[in-house]
């Protein structure tokens, strides 16, 4: 019966072993994909910076109400 008990806690340390390596796996596809998505909202805050500084420099405000108002 020891013997037994010791095989299954094996075959459980195993299992256990398996499913952090794959958990693992997943944590780390999902930090690249973080990273990943970081850098495009870091551009597109970056574009929309300079889209706000060429409409200033144009004379025309964003938050200008129009002539007819």
């Amino acid at each position: 019966m020891n013997d037994d008990r010791i095989i299954e806690l094996e075959i459980k340390a195993a299992y256990q072993e398996d499913l952090l390596q794959a958990l693992n796996k997943i944590v780390s596809g999902q930090q690249q994909q973080i990273q990943r998505l970081e850098a495009t909202c870091q551009l597109l805050n970056d574009r929309i910076k300079s889209l706000s500084s060429e409409n200033s420099n144009n004379g025309a405000s964003v938050d200008e109400v129009p002539p007819h108002y």
